[in-house]
């Protein structure tokens, strides 16, 4: 069994996740983004990375390797990570995060929460190539994700940090949570 701290975050797309990963990063965390297993496939079959395609991949992948494709191929990212402390930034799913318990015994589940008003602005302002044009294209890459078990991988979080304040407030909610976690794996 990995001895290594993993902290798994969860929330919609736009939640402010990558808010949360610049906070665990200044804190000595090692970073692995699932979606970025997802990215790898496209560049492998010569796809841009857009919100269509990357879906339809998320989706394939899920039906020909099982609903923890993605966790599978994120965990051997965890285990070679020099760090001690890891920050997994995109479970979508219940069977994700059974996957990385079985892995990880000192696992713990974050979500990030915010409404969808704000969600949309910040991914039109951000502008990643995954990232929707429109109310419609939000709305269906939320559907999708809400298709596998996102919004139920959200309830199960131990923590849930609401990030609708300004950026200091909602990162130090973060510092706050991190040092809870690691309190309670080092006890």
């Amino acid at each position: 069994m990995n001895e290594k701290l993993v902290i798994g975050l969860t929330g919609m797309p736009g939640s402010g996740k990558s808010v949360i990963v610049n906070v665990a990063k200044e804190c000595g965390y090692g970073v692995v983004v699932m979606g970025d297993a997802v990215r790898e496939e496209a560049r492998k079959r010569g796809l841009e990375p857009n919100p269509e395609n990357l879906g339809k991949i998320m989706l394939e992948l899920r039906q020909k390797e099982g609903n923890t494709v993605v966790a599978k191929r994120s965990v051997p990212k965890i285990e070679n990570a020099k760090e001690a402390k890891i920050i997994v930034d995109g479970i979508r799913s219940p069977t994700e995060i059974e996957e990385f318990q079985k892995h990880f015994p000192k696992f713990t589940l974050i979500a990030i929460e915010s409404s969808e008003e704000t969600r949309f602005k910040r991914l039109y302002r951000r502008k990643r190539s995954d990232d929707p044009k429109n109310w419609r294209i939000f709305y269906e890459r939320d559907q999708r994700e809400l298709s596998v078990g996102l919004g139920e991988a959200i309830t199960m979080a131990e923590y849930k940090i609401m990030n609708e304040e300004e950026k200091t407030i909602v990162k130090e909610k973060m510092r706050q949570v991190l040092k809870k976690v690691e309190e309670k794996w080092t006890r």
